[in-house]
């Protein structure tokens, strides 16, 4: 199974857990009110059948703004956040980033994409690994360069946790990314020392890179 495909099966997984949980807590608030179906359906403009099948946990398509509604009908509060796990879904423009990198290997290199970093439940996903004969570096791609410090914390620690040699950060050759870089100074850079192009170099001959290589293509 593609990381992909994980990380869209937990979200479904999350969600439907989400709603249980919601639905619970709108029964045991309507029984321990006193009230019925019927009336909490009257405040709030459902049938008494349709606020049943959601205390049920029957309705699996549960709306936020309708959670809230009911919610609210029975004296309870919603809080949500978010917070970040793992990669978001990547675009063509990524796709096409990486396989920028993958026609420059040497034939006996592997290539794999969306490798996860461990096992479940860690959504961590390496963008690719490319593998030789006793190596295998992993391949950070990122279009846009932001926050890098953020962005070193973020390899290190994968690179800490999975079973990779090293780390190939690939970033687009784009002015933004190359000031960036600039602007950057030794910080993430030294996490990356050895040079794109020697990097390039060594893979394209079916080479091990020898370490962390920041490629600008």
């Amino acid at each position: 199974m593609s990381a992909k495909r994980r990380v869209v099966m937990l979200g479904e997984a999350r969600g439907r857990e989400a709603v249980r949980f919601v639905a619970r807590e709108i029964d045991d608030s309507i029984r321990n009110l006193g009230l019925t179906y019927s009336a909490v359906g009257a405040d709030v403009g459902l049938s008494g059948s349709q606020v049943s099948r959601i205390a049920r946990g029957q309705s699996p398509d549960l709306s936020i703004a309708q959670a809230t509604t009911l919610l609210a009908s029975v004296a309870l509060d919603l809080s949500l956040r978010t917070f970040p796990a793992g990669r978001p879904l990547r675009d063509q423009a990524h796709l096409d980033l990486l396989e920028r990198l993958r026609i420059r290997l040497h034939p006996s290199l592997t290539w794999r994409t969306e490798v996860p970093v461990a096992v479940a439940p860690d959504l961590r996903a390496w963008d690719a690994v490319i593998g030789g004969d006793s190596w295998q570096d992993g391949v950070e791609a990122e279009g846009r360069l932001r926050d890098a410090q953020a962005l070193e914390r973020r390899v290190a620690l994968k690179q800490r946790d999975g079973a990779v040699d090293a780390v190939v950060l690939l970033v687009w050759d784009t002015r933004h990314n190359r000031d960036a870089l600039d602007a950057i100074g030794a910080g993430l850079q030294a996490a990356f020392p050895l040079a794109g192009r020697a990097a390039l170099e060594r893979l394209a001959a079916g080479k091990n890179p020898g370490g962390n290589a920041l490629i600008l293509l």
